[in-house]
């Protein structure tokens, strides 16, 4: 059976109620387990909150300032280091699943977006700042720092090596249409 989109798919209310299912069932069967288990939950929960309420206020001022004119106008030829900045924070707060970006990215490179940015964006899309907080909490201040500043440093080189090898391509392409032949 395939679901109209203005079909709701009840799968999510389903699994919430298979998860509250089993937490009654543990309850039952072992209810220390299951009153730890949500205390320590808890008290994940109450370090977050605060710094999921800054990263929802960040996107959401983020979608509402920031237009696909505008990154154009900063990512094209000869934008330096504001591009690289701009790219590798936007990967950074970008949201969603990536395969939604493909469409919007590949139309900035119609646009004149420079390949380097995109590849800057693509790779800091693994930054997640939603996630800091639990990477903090397991692994420490020092190697979440430290491993974020090499990812970021690792998008730029990563984005030359992107230009840098595109660019051979391109020349490649326009000396064989030069001399008659087919790509």
């Amino acid at each position: 059976m395939i679901m109209k989109s203005t079909e709701k798919s009840m799968t999510g209310w389903y699994f919430l109620a298979a998860v509250v299912a089993l937490y009654v069932a543990g309850f039952f069967l072992n209810s220390s387990v299951i009153i730890s288990g949500l205390a320590f939950f808890t008290s994940i929960m109450v370090k977050i909150i605060p710094v999921l309420f800054t990263v929802f206020a960040l996107m959401a001022a983020t979608n509402y300032f920031v237009k696909p004119g505008t990154l154009v106008k900063y990512l094209g030829e000869g934008t330096g280091t504001k591009g690289w900045l701009i790219s590798v924070a936007g990967g950074i707060i970008s949201t969603g699943p990536i395969y939604m970006w493909y469409p919007l990215l590949s139309e900035l490179q119609k646009h004149g977006v420079k390949n380097r940015y995109i590849a800057a964006f693509l790779y800091n899309r693994a930054v997640k700042i939603p996630l800091l907080p639990i990477f903090v909490y397991y692994f420490g201040l020092l190697y979440v720092a430290v491993l974020t500043a090499v990812m970021i440093v690792a998008s730029v080189v990563h984005g030359v090596v992107v230009e840098k090898i595109m660019e051979v391509k391109n020349e490649d392409s326009n000396s064989i249409n030069r001399k008659g032949r087919r790509l």
